[in-house]
């Protein structure tokens, strides 16, 4: 029964998401940094497939338009399922972009929490079985589809909760939804689908019973609850969350990262870490970071966008958004917000700062309450700011505006012209005394 070991993946994604109560399809919403859907798109990539099929409603272009942001547009094709008539009919539209010598996986764009190691072990089980499924044992079976096998083991057929007896409810083994098969039998089979059901729907479940009646084998791999979890409401995306983070931050510690409260840190998914990093509580950290060695990242910090080289310190209560640079033993204290920045080694913005769109030299001290006032109303300016400088506290760099090397900025000075090297610059009003003005 061995098939080539090409794949193709088909991905229904063309659910109604009503239970969302939102603009958007349940499948862009975010989990950890990523769309449900590249949670999905992610896990199929792993396994190599020669051709991603995604399956989407009339109304999907958001859902289109996402996919076509994650991945090579040669690598998947688009088919539009004119009229929701349920899963089996999905996946018959796909038949025609499907090599019949390749193998078929079929996963569902609202579950992002599978794992490569089922998906591998189910295409694995291909090899000598014409239908492959995810089965789970969850404590409350609920509504799921049951499973039902003879004597053997062997599944003979799906029953879905709606259409099941009271006997066929009372099975522990569930249906996990993923389904792995053979090609050749696939295009045989699927077509054969019917709809003669209590939802007139055609259910891709009913290609198992088509196929043990065959005297085709169907085999099933039993996964963790947690893995089938299926997104279609609120309350089941904050579940998903709630568990992608739990093995982010198990996966982190592993690796070496310290967390003195590890529940209250937020991780993404393309988090990096370097070696002895310790966070503090209530540490938030978005997309497209990556913490070098030897960092600390203090309690009630936010960073995303941003990359950290070796012994950096940040916070508490920094923010370090999109473009930020923190270069070797450089360092950001309380309330200070860093944008478009880089910080080279060594330098210090200890608190109460804004730093947009400027280029620090290594070793200078921002005091508190510095901004670089990038933004005309317009447009935004840069702020050059050499090595070894001392801004006093207070100070505003009206850009487009160059510090040279070594110079000092006096305190609430507004500073609107170039600064020479190793100048003092002075940019406020003269201080007036008037004596005895209180006559009291």
């Amino acid at each position: 029964m061995t098939q080539s070991r090409a794949l193709t993946v088909i991905i229904l994604a063309a659910g109604q998401s009503s239970r969302m109560k939102s603009d958007r399809s349940k499948v862009i919403h975010m989990l950890a940094g990523w769309s449900v859907l590249r949670h999905v798109i992610e896990q199929a990539r792993a396994l190599h497939p020669q051709r991603i099929c995604l399956i989407t409603s009339p109304h999907g272009d958001d859902v289109r338009t996402e996919a076509n942001r994650i991945m090579d547009a040669s690598m998947i094709t688009h088919i539009i399922q004119e009229e929701a008539r349920g899963t089996g009919d999905a996946v018959k539209s796909a038949l025609p972009h499907c090599d019949p010598e390749h193998r078929l996986l079929v996963l569902f764009g609202d579950s992002p929490l599978i794992r490569t190691s089922l998906l591998t072990s189910m295409l694995e089980h291909t090899e000598h079985h014409a239908i492959t499924l995810s089965a789970m044992r969850p404590q409350n079976p609920a509504h799921y589809g049951r499973l039902c096998t003879d004597a053997d083991g062997r599944v003979t057929h799906i029953v879905e909760y709606k259409d099941a007896t009271d006997k066929e409810r009372a099975i522990a083994l569930c249906n996990g939804g993923i389904m792995a098969l053979q090609g050749r039998y696939a295009h045989d089979i699927i077509p054969s689908i019917s709809n003669n059901n209590v939802k007139n729907e055609y259910y891709l479940t009913d290609a198992v019973a088509l196929a043990h009646k065959s005297g085709l084998s169907c085999h099933y791999v039993v996964a963790d609850e947690e893995d089938m979890l299926g997104i279609n409401s609120r309350a089941e995306l904050a579940q998903a969350e709630a568990i992608i983070q739990k093995r982010l931050r198990g996966r982190a510690l592993d690796e070496g990262v310290g967390m003195v409260a590890p529940e209250t840190v937020f991780l993404s998914m393309d988090t990096e870490f370097g070696y002895d990093v310790l966070i503090h509580p209530y540490v938030t950290i978005g997309t497209g970071v990556s913490i070098g060695d030897h960092c600390t990242i203090r309690s009630f910090s936010h960073i995303e966008g941003a990359t950290l080289h070796n012994h950096v310190s940040v916070g508490p209560y920094a923010r370090l958004r999109a473009g930020t640079m923190m270069h070797d033993h450089s360092a950001v204290g309380n309330f200070v917000e860093v944008k478009n920045t880089t910080l080279h080694e060594g330098v210090k913005a200890g608190h109460l700062s804004y730093l947009g769109d400027a280029e620090i030299g290594a070793h200078t001290n921002i005091g508190a309450g510095t901004i670089t006032c990038n933004y005309d109303g317009t447009h935004k300016h840069k702020t050059m700011i050499g090595a070894d400088v001392f801004i006093g506290s207070d100070s505003s760099l009206v850009a487009p505006v160059c510090i040279g090397d070594g110079a000092v900025i006096g305190a609430g000075s507004v500073i609107t012209e170039d600064v020479p090297k190793r100048a003092l610059a002075l940019g406020r009003g003269r201080q007036i005394n008037k004596h005895n003005y209180r006559n009291d």
